[in-house]
């Protein structure tokens, strides 16, 4: 099982982030947990200077953009 947390303050590129992964997930076939990470302090812990950010079991894949479900479905594999 995968986890996968959206790292942001909540605004609509993170929903749309949030939105993205979950068709991802689903659309790949993968056990995951889809976190929504608010806190400054535990986004900082990953060394996120831009969000939203996507981190996939504790590494950080992307800052600074909404990725498409197909780019996503690719860090899946």
């Amino acid at each position: 099982m995968k986890l996968i947390q959206i790292l942001g303050p909540g605004c609509s590129k993170c929903a749309k982030l949030k939105e993205n992964v979950e068709a991802a997930v689903q659309q790949a076939g993968v056990e995951a947990t889809v976190d929504k990470v608010t806190d400054i302090n535990q986004m900082m812990s990953f060394g996120v200077m831009m969000t939203p950010a996507l981190v996939i079991d504790g590494e950080v894949k992307s800052s600074g953009k909404v990725l498409s479900p197909e780019d996503i479905k690719k860090l899946l594999e």
